[in-house]
């Protein structure tokens, strides 16, 4: 069992022991408390009134033409069953399937009202009128195509109209890599949506040699808006680990304050509340998230978490592998306090009951962090409980990550999101890998 390491110091018991870096030593940082904020709501525009209409219209020549051309005003649309029209589906910026566009409706037709009699010949006025022709420069979308039956029109609501399949979203499978950072995202085999996030970044000290960063978050499935939870709390830690770092602040320091720019994050979803929920308990079943991070420079290696999302130290040659964080979970409270084994424990149904977490209902906000300064080269595995549930212990793990893993971190985080897949894929998995030591910026994978 690995004792928890204490925030501002080294975890007890890696094969590699904490070495001073060439940082001074970093300050603890107050504990953050949680804080709501609150969000107006505008309120409806009054409706446009029509013009009133001229009593004594012009009589319309003899031959009147509609503005504007006809057949320019409509676009086709796939009807059920219809083949596909040629070209893919369009993919988002990391490779993950993008929702299309509802398809505009079509425009009228220029032409002349038909529920309208014509004018007697002869006969001054008359009440048909030319409609106005449709705007050229507003362009009917064209219509999303179902992802299973390539036929099928894709709805408002992200089904396809034609056999039901519900489409991919984009946070359903993300990929990231970053030079030599690398991160997947997926929605596994169970969940209806993905609430785990991520975010990677490289950037440089003051001295100019290179530093990594990934920073993975898992939002609590029985909090309201998980998912809205983890993206904002991965990208408030990211920002703050890449300000920080460049001005020299110590990876460790950088990474303590990094967890409570994400803590503020999700703090600020509670202040979104429905107006009822505030009402009556604004911090009641709060958004919520765990967080992981590691941060990789030429020498040193800092970790930081609260919740049960890990990260996982892998040596090249593989012996031996460690894991560098600690639950805040039941089951890790049952081993540490000596009641209960630890394959016993995380046997339990109560084992992934979280203690600490990101969130304005958190009882008290004890960013863990720990620093490590390995002696050969290697990955560090940063990844969610739904990769760790398959690769539990540091040697299981190790088995699971690939041997070129540090020359191709896309790839075997690929493969690690399959590993999980192939276990079930209960959960979302999401895993980071940062090779150790930091790459130069502009090496990638092979």
């Amino acid at each position: 069992m690995h004792a928890a390491a204490p925030s501002g110091s080294a975890a007890d018991g890696p094969p590699h022991p904490t070495a001073p870096g060439p940082y001074p030593a970093a300050p603890h940082a107050p504990t953050a408390h949680a804080s709501n904020a609150t969000t107006g709501t505008a309120s409806p525009g009054a409706p446009a009134h029509p013009a009133a209409a001229d009593p004594h219209p012009p009589a319309p020549s003899a031959h009147t033409t509609p503005a504007g051309d006809a057949a320019s005003a409509d676009r086709p649309v796939p009807s059920p069953g219809a083949p596909a029209q040629a070209g893919a589906a369009p993919t988002g910026a990391q490779g993950a399937p993008v929702q299309g566009q509802p398809a505009a409706s079509a425009a009228p037709s220029a032409g002349v009202r038909l529920d309208r009699r014509a004018p007697a010949e002869g006969a001054g006025g008359g009440d048909d009128y030319p409609l106005q022709a449709p705007d050229p420069r507003v362009a009917a979308e064209p219509a999303a195509v179902c992802v299973a039956c390539r036929a099928g029109r894709v709805d408002d609501d992200g089904y396809c109209e034609n056999c039901g399949h519900a489409q991919p979203r984009e946070r359903d499978h993300m990929e990231q890599e970053c030079g030599p950072v690398a991160a997947v995202s997926d929605r596994g085999l169970r969940h209806h949506r993905n609430e785990d996030a991520f975010a990677v970044g490289t950037t440089a000290l003051p001295d100019g040699s290179p530093v990594s960063v990934a920073v993975v978050c898992d939002g609590v499935s029985s909090a309201t808006r998980p998912d809205e939870a983890s993206l904002a709390a991965s990208r408030a830690a990211n920002a703050s680990l890449l300000d920080a770092l460049p001005r020299g602040t110590h990876p460790q320091q950088a990474m303590h304050e990094a967890i409570l720019a994400a803590s503020e994050a999700v703090n600020a979803l509670a202040g979104e509340q429905p107006a009822e929920a505030d009402e009556h308990a604004p911090q009641q079943n709060a958004p919520a998230c765990t967080i992981v991070g590691a941060v990789v420079t030429a020498g040193l290696l800092v970790v930081g978490w609260v919740g049960d999302s890990r990260a996982y130290w892998i040596p090249v040659d593989r012996s031996p592998a460690v894991r560098l964080t600690e639950d805040d979970s039941w089951a890790a409270q049952m081993v540490a306090a000596g009641l209960m084994g630890e394959a016993e424990a995380y046997a339990d149904h109560r084992a992934h009951a979280i203690t600490g977490w990101l969130g304005a209902d958190a009882y008290e906000l004890e960013p863990h962090t720990a620093a490590f300064k390995p002696d050969r080269p290697g990955v560090v595995v940063v990844c969610t409980d739904g990769l760790w549930n398959y690769a539990e212990s540091a040697d299981e793990m190790a088995e699971a990550v690939p041997a070129d893993a540090a020359a191709r971190p896309l790839h075997a985080a690929r493969v690690l999101v399959g590993h999980a897949l192939d276990g079930g894929g209960h959960d979302n998995v999401t895993v980071a890998l940062v090779p150790f030591p930091a790459v130069p910026q502009g090496a990638g994978s092979a």
